[in-house]
């Protein structure tokens, strides 16, 4: 495995931990929430615990998390939603579900992004408003994966 593999490896099980520390914060949030019921119903609806943990990571839509490096300490962000609009480096989302909206964000790209459009290599301006995108921000990358919505 070459350096930047091994690299771009370590980026993508760091931005999977952002999402599942998204998923674990919305399932603590929505824990007292929920209606009491039984167990059994539950796991039989949500097709068991694996179900859960899927069903929770597609509702994440913002995160923080701190990430202990050789060097310290290092912040992650990722915010998932739809392209309301790219500008130059500019890419503004509507970070939320398409019926309901967290809240709105101007995020700025830096040059060196890695940008997937659709499962394929792109640009910033390749990806248009309406397509669904998530954009993690690290201290050394980041990565705006968008795809057209069904």
């Amino acid at each position: 495995m070459s350096k930047h593999t091994r690299a771009y490896a370590k980026f993508g099980a760091l931005a999977l931990g952002c999402l599942a520390a998204g998923a674990g914060a919305s399932a603590i949030a929505t824990a007292g929430a929920s209606s009491p019921k039984s167990s059994s119903a539950k796991s039989a609806r949500s097709g068991g615990r694996g179900g859960r943990r899927g069903r929770l990571l597609r509702r994440a839509v913002h995160g923080d998390v701190v990430v202990s490096t050789a060097n310290g300490y290092a912040t992650v962000t990722f915010d998932r939603g739809t392209v309301v609009s790219v500008s130059g480096r500019q890419l503004t989302l509507r970070d939320g579900r398409r019926s309901s909206t967290y809240k709105t964000v101007t995020l700025t790209i830096p040059a060196d992004a890695r940008v997937r459009d659709n499962h394929r290599t792109a640009t910033l301006a390749d990806v248009k408003p309406g397509q669904r995108a998530a954009v993690i921000q690290a201290p050394k990358r980041t990565l705006v994966i968008a795809r057209t919505a069904p």
